[in-house]
Order: C-alpha cells, then structure tokens, then sequence
C-alpha cells in the first residue's frame, strides 16, 4: 500500500489493474525509430514499473510532490522531471532524435496533451494514451462520425491514430465518473502541409465552430476577405463530411498558385 493521496486538482486517477497497464506499454512499437520515451503522470508507478523493464531511455514528468518522493523511493536510477509537461521543452531530452510519449494521462489536461504532442510533431513520432473515453473517440474518429472535430483533422494531418481498447471505471483509483479509452498515435510521412498551415487550422476551427451549417456559410467572412469562388460543390458539404485532403484543398483556394 501506499499513502500517495490521488488529487482530484491534478485530474489523478491511479490504475490498478495490471494486465491494463502492461497492455498499455505494449502498445508502444518503436515506430519512427526512437529510444526515448517520456511518460507523463506516472502517479505511483503503475505502468512505470513495466516500463524501466525495456530498453528506452526513459524518464517521467511528474509535478506531484508526494508522487516524486514514492518514485524516487522506489526507482532510484529513474530520471524524473518535476516540471509542467505542456510547457517542457523536448529538445534536450530528445537530443535531436525521435522519441515517443505515454500515459495514463490526467483529465483536466486531455486535449491540452495531445496539442502539445501536435506541436511537437517534429519530434514525436508516437504516443500511446489513456484519456478519457470520449475524448480518445474524438481524436481517432473518422468523416462523418458526430464525434470527429477539430481535434480530428489536425492531427490526423500528421499521424495515424488507432482507438485500440476500452478501460471501465472500477480499474482506478478513484474511479472516473467516465469510462476511459487507450489510442495509439504515430507519425504519418507528412512533414509539411502543401497549404498555409496557419490557414489550414483557421479553416478547419471555423468550419466546425458552426459545424451544422455548409463550408460556404460557416467560411462565409474568410471566403469573402479572401475573395474565394465558392461555386465548387466542396462548399456545400458539412465540416465532418471533409477528410484532411480537403481541407488542404480549401485553404490552397485561398492562395491559388
């Protein structure tokens, strides 16, 4: 037993189901030939100890205090960051090559991890994640699902995403009020869009902000600034009908070569 106390502030939600947690590292293939692999909230160890066993270089990011000081006791050779993970800075530990991020990631800052794995693109070629259900559903959905969004296209543009199992409410400690799901993520061989990337997540934010409407009403205040012919039949479709290919197709409309 431990007295490490989950935070209800820090979205903790300590796994205890063993099987669970050695699926979840598992999961991780080497994809994009990285050796260096972060975890993010490893809370009390619970896939951190199935982790040490392979061959990464491998560290944590934990900004509980109780939690570093059980890791710590536990894991005396574990490198551990106590800093925030949305605000690391991942070159130094990347050192210039691949490398991968897992976890059983906390709640409150589902989407805000998977923006910040977005953004570091460049250097993360996969992650593996536990979120919470509806959130894992929304970033692996496919066009035309009510669920897919924003968060879909986005970083569909630059990776393959696979929802690959459900995990119920009794396996944590606390239970979540939801049940949780486990996707993989790994970079596609997009290394740049053949579009203006900032206008491409423009379109894309302003087509699903007014999601039951027509591109050619929803764009209606970008597509006139920009002068766009709005004939093409592409404008009468609904956002979630639209894969990425299309939206890069709409944003190049804006900057005809």
């Amino acid at each position: 037993m431990t007295n490490v106390r989950p935070k209800k502030h820090l979205g903790q939600h300590f796994l205890k189901d063993e099987n669970i947690c050695q699926n979840i590292v598992d999961a991780l293939t080497g994809h994009g030939g990285y050796n260096t692999v972060v975890e993010v909230g490893p809370g009390i160890g619970a896939i951190t100890k199935y982790l040490v066993q392979k061959p990464y270089d491998f560290s944590v990011v934990e900004i509980d205090e109780e939690s570093i000081a059980y890791l710590k006791q536990h894991y005396s050779d574990l490198s551990i960051y106590s800093e925030d993970f949305l605000r690391m800075d991942f070159r130094p530990i990347a050192n210039g090559s691949p490398m991968a991020v897992i976890g059983n990631f906390p709640y409150n800052i589902s989407s805000q991890i998977i923006f910040k794995v977005y953004d570091e693109r460049h250097l993360v070629t996969e992650c593996v994640g536990m979120f919470q259900k509806e959130v894992a559903e929304r970033v692996a959905a496919k066009p035309g699902s009510k669920v897919y969004g924003i968060i879909s296209v986005l970083i569909q543009a630059f990776y393959d995403v696979e929802y690959l199992f459900t995990v119920h409410e009794h396996v944590f400690n606390p239970p979540p009020k939801v049940k949780s799901g486990v996707i993989r993520l790994q970079r596609n061989a997009v290394t740049q869009l053949p579009c203006d990337e900032k206008l491409f997540k423009t379109v894309v934010k302003m087509g699903f902000n007014q999601r039951r409407k027509t591109l050619r009403n929803s764009l209606k205040p970008l597509l006139n600034e920009h002068k766009v012919d709005t004939s093409n039949p592409i404008f009468d479709k609904r956002p979630e009908q639209l894969g990425v290919d299309e939206f890069v197709m709409i944003t190049k409309m804006f900057h005809p070569s």
